[in-house]
């Protein structure tokens, strides 16, 4: 039994217009006789389906949207279930919610991870393939996705209720899946964070945990009798402009349960880059991507050089925390002059140790959240 699972898909710019036309073959038609091969089929459906009368949420960040094609898209590359738990899902509110899942059972495509409120968002898929039964279990960390009894959403990343939902899965099913749509954007690694949750996941009973949202693709790690793959790349994202061609590189993540092991696959491809089109590595391409693969695997298995990795990445953020935190005014005017040292900070030592302390502390984080959400 093979199952095929694929990162962030988001039609835009050019793949958009290829989509709304109904020309889906110069977009997927060269990866779409490996999606038919698989016996099942995932990938991240990262925007809303707008109709019409959808609103857009207010968040930061872009709203992101498209039309029923993108969904009959997938449809006709092969694709057999949509993962819904992510940080765009819920860009147009209930309607867009509504709208999205609509689409998935007039296409007859199965989707976890999102619903109308947070119960319906949080339920395990199970599917029967084959001889074996399959649980998938789909979350995302905390934006302005987030389902609650009140209106739809995303399933949260809770390893709480993540636990009892790996437990209860075992009980019945073969194999179980988590789906976790996480991590850093543009940060090719895994936090300490991440990597003992996905642990865990593992240790409460999950076969493989597969993580996507960094919009680059990182390594993975055989942990006791489990799978963790910690970023899959972009699977249809285009942004022409873009600069950082990381941006382009993704992989499928094949797997293939047999009667004693789980056997996996990894297979790269490029992705809306010269063209608006997803295309298979060549194999000078491959090389590097395995080599990649490669380095960033022997920094996953090393805890201190992980734990390196990691506060060399906070200690490039702490500029971008500093304008944000200690400014009243936030944009790239003021980012430029800043880094000519023409402006002093204004946050006082002692407004950082407060902020220091809130943040860090989980039963003060909830006030600031608070405050802020009543703003």
């Amino acid at each position: 039994m093979e199952l095929i699972i694929a990162g962030d898909y988001c039609p835009r710019a050019r793949v958009s217009k290829l989509l709304d036309d109904g020309d889906y073959y110069p977009v997927l038609g060269q990866i779409k006789s490996i999606i038919d091969a698989s016996d099942y089929s995932i990938v991240n459906f990262e925007c809303s389906v707008v109709k019409g009368a959808e609103e857009k949420i207010e968040k930061c960040g872009e709203n992101l949207s498209c039309t029923v094609n993108a969904v009959e898209a997938l449809k006709w590359s092969g694709f057999k279930c949509l993962t819904l738990a992510n940080n765009h899902f819920r860009d147009f509110g209930d309607e867009g919610v509504f709208a999205t899942q609509e689409t998935c059972t007039v296409y007859e495509l199965d989707n976890v991870g999102g619903g109308l409120n947070l119960k319906l968002a949080s339920k395990t898929l199970v599917r029967q393939i084959k001889d074996r039964s399959i649980a998938i279990i789909n979350c995302c960390e905390h934006e302005f996705s987030i389902a609650t009894q009140q209106h739809g959403g995303c399933n949260p990343l809770n390893p709480i209720s993540q636990y009892y939902a790996i437990k209860e899965a075992k009980e019945t099913c073969d194999y179980v899946i988590v789906i976790v749509h996480g991590g850093n954007e543009y940060y090719a690694f895994p936090s300490p964070r991440m990597q003992e949750t996905y642990r865990f996941f593992v240790d409460s009973g999950a076969d493989v945990v597969v993580n996507h949202h960094q919009h680059c693709y990182s390594g993975y790690e055989e942990y006791h009798n489990g799978l963790i793959f910690y970023g899959l790349g972009n699977f249809c994202f285009d942004e022409p402009e873009f600069p950082d061609l990381s941006w382009n590189e993704g992989f499928f993540l094949k797997l293939d349960f047999n009667t004693s092991n789980i056997d996996f696959e990894l297979v790269p491809y490029i992705q809306c880059r010269e063209k608006p089109e997803i295309r298979l590595m060549s194999p000078q391409e491959n090389t590097i991507f395995f080599n990649r693969i490669k380095e960033i695997n022997a920094i996953i298995e090393d805890d201190e050089k992980l734990a390196l990795e990691y506060k060399q990445f906070l200690n490039q953020s702490n500029y971008n925390m500093e304008m944000l935190l200690g400014s009243p005014f936030y944009n790239r005017w003021v980012l430029k002059i800043k880094k000519l040292g023409l402006i002093p900070t204004i946050m006082s030592r002692k407004r950082k140790l407060i902020l220091q302390a809130y943040m860090q502390c989980e039963s003060h984080y909830p006030k600031i959240m608070n405050y802020l959400s009543k703003r």
